[in-house]
């Protein structure tokens, strides 16, 4: 019953009140060949204890063990202990939407704290309650400066991570925005003079990310400059929050959509995470999502309350700002307890690591490959080109049980064997060592396949 919640009386009574004798006849309509018509291919007859052990390794199967240089928009670092002794109380774990605010200050006040923290470490002035994830902020962000800018048009770095330009390209499709990238220098960051030539009157922002996809730190109070000389509005995108614990945040731009799944959230295959909308006061009223305010209750006591909701749930649908309808309250909380843990001092620190380990991974690896992108400051990832296909490397790491860099061949054909690596906290030196290691194998491989060829030319 604990996985069948429908008994064999409960079904029949269903089809009877729908006036069908079986399953099959409600099925019916279904053609036959969408119908699956054998039983799905699992272990039969198994224990619950012997279920769990066989999920637990599957698990293992997934890289448990493993050392990781993949980055790419989803980091791993360290997330403290106390993240989910917290986030698993009963208060926070099953907390509704919190409509009512006289029964919900404790949710309310957890995110007004982590809109606050936001706008410190951001150097904005106001934030959103969280979005999905740092995909759709941007999106969600660009369709902001469309709203506040009256203009349709949009500039997009190629630098931006891949994947959020497919995203954006899926939003504007129905949202008549049309779409231009401007692409990247020898540095890795966005050609300023290219940009230039991308802006008309009709752009209403331009959208990048600092640290970029590759890992560079952009120019974004030059980006910024260009952007308002012809009255479009900036858009900065940061993947890599803890960057914010040293780089300084684009304080130039308009508005920032971020993702924060580096402050204490796990990597998750992919999510869920937390994304972020954070901007300048003025545009608030255009700032989709949910947003927390304070305010005093007739006592005069300090409380705090869901406001400016300019969602479609709320207001006419026309006049909604968004259609997003919730917020990632219990993944922001993890965000929210990460940031308070580390404080400035300590987030400095972490970001301190990350710098200190792939300053080193570069100089290691940069003996047996080109580091590309030199020539501007980065963060914590790095373009790796080697000689031999980078697929190819990542197969020799997994059998060395490491992941290696994520090849950038299918977004960056022109980059030829290159791959995007990442550094954190969490990678040691002997990791580093070891993958450096076997990416040397490379060469020797390459070598004796010159030297076997050679010997076959002369044979021949």
């Amino acid at each position: 019953m604990r996985y069948l919640p429908k008994s064999p009386a409960d079904r029949e009574a269903m089809l009877k009140a729908m006036g069908l004798g079986s399953v099959d006849e409600l099925f019916a309509p279904i053609p036959a060949e969408y119908r699956l018509n054998r039983d799905l291919k699992i272990p039969r007859q198994m224990a619950e204890s012997e279920i769990v052990d066989y999920f637990r390794q599957r698990s293992r199967e997934n890289g448990e063990g493993y050392i990781s240089f993949l980055g790419a928009g989803v980091y791993s670092h360290y997330r403290p202990v106390i993240i989910d002794s917290l986030i698993s109380r009963g208060e926070f774990l099953t907390a509704y939407t919190p409509y009512q605010a006289e029964i919900s200050q404790g949710t309310l006040q957890s995110i007004f704290e982590f809109q606050t923290m936001i706008c410190e470490l951001t150097g904005m002035e106001v934030a959103n309650a969280s979005m999905y994830d740092g995909s759709t902020a941007a999106a969600e962000a660009v369709m902001m400066a469309v709203r506040l800018t009256g203009r349709r048009s949009v500039v997009v770095a190629r630098s931006l991570h891949p994947e959020y330009r497919e995203v954006l390209a899926t939003y504007a499709t129905h949202q008549g925005m049309p779409l231009s990238v401007a692409g990247f220098g020898e540095d890795g960051r966005l050609n300023l003079a290219e940009l230039e030539k991308s802006i008309t009157a009709e752009t209403a922002c331009v959208l990048i990310q600092s640290p970029n996809f590759f890992g560079t730190i952009e120019d974004v109070a030059a980006i910024a400059g260009i952007a308002h000389q012809h009255g479009a509005m900036l858009v900065v995108s940061i993947a890599e929050a803890v960057s914010l614990g040293i780089v300084e945040p684009p304080r130039d731009a308009d508005v920032i959509a971020m993702e924060a799944q580096s402050f204490g959230v796990p990597q998750g295959f992919g999510g869920p995470h937390c994304g972020v909308i954070a901007t300048r006061e003025k545009f608030v009223r255009q700032m989709p999502g949910r947003l927390v305010g304070q305010t005093v209750d007739k006592q005069g006591k300090r409380g705090f309350v869901l406001t400016l909701a300019t969602r479609e749930q709320h207001i006419r649908r026309e006049k909604a700002t968004s259609n997003i309808c919730t917020n990632q309250a219990l993944v922001a909380l993890m965000v929210n307890i990460f940031m308070t843990v580390y404080g400035k001092v300590g987030l400095r620190e972490l970001a301190m690591q990350n710098l200190a380990k792939t300053a080193y991974a570069v100089g290691q690896f940069s003996r047996h490959g080109k580091v590309l992108f030199g020539g501007a400051p980065r963060f914590n990832e790095f373009v790796l080109q080697t000689k031999e296909d980078s697929y190819a490397i990542n197969d020799r790491l997994l059998g060395n049980k490491m992941v290696g860099g994520f090849p950038l061949k299918k977004f960056y054909p022109e980059l030829g064997n290159a791959a995007l690596w990442c550094c954190t906290e969490l990678t040691t030196r002997s990791a580093i060592d070891s993958a450096v290691g076997v990416v040397a194998e490379s060469e020797v491989a390459i070598r004796s396949a010159k030297e076997d060829a050679a010997v076959e030319e002369v044979a021949r």
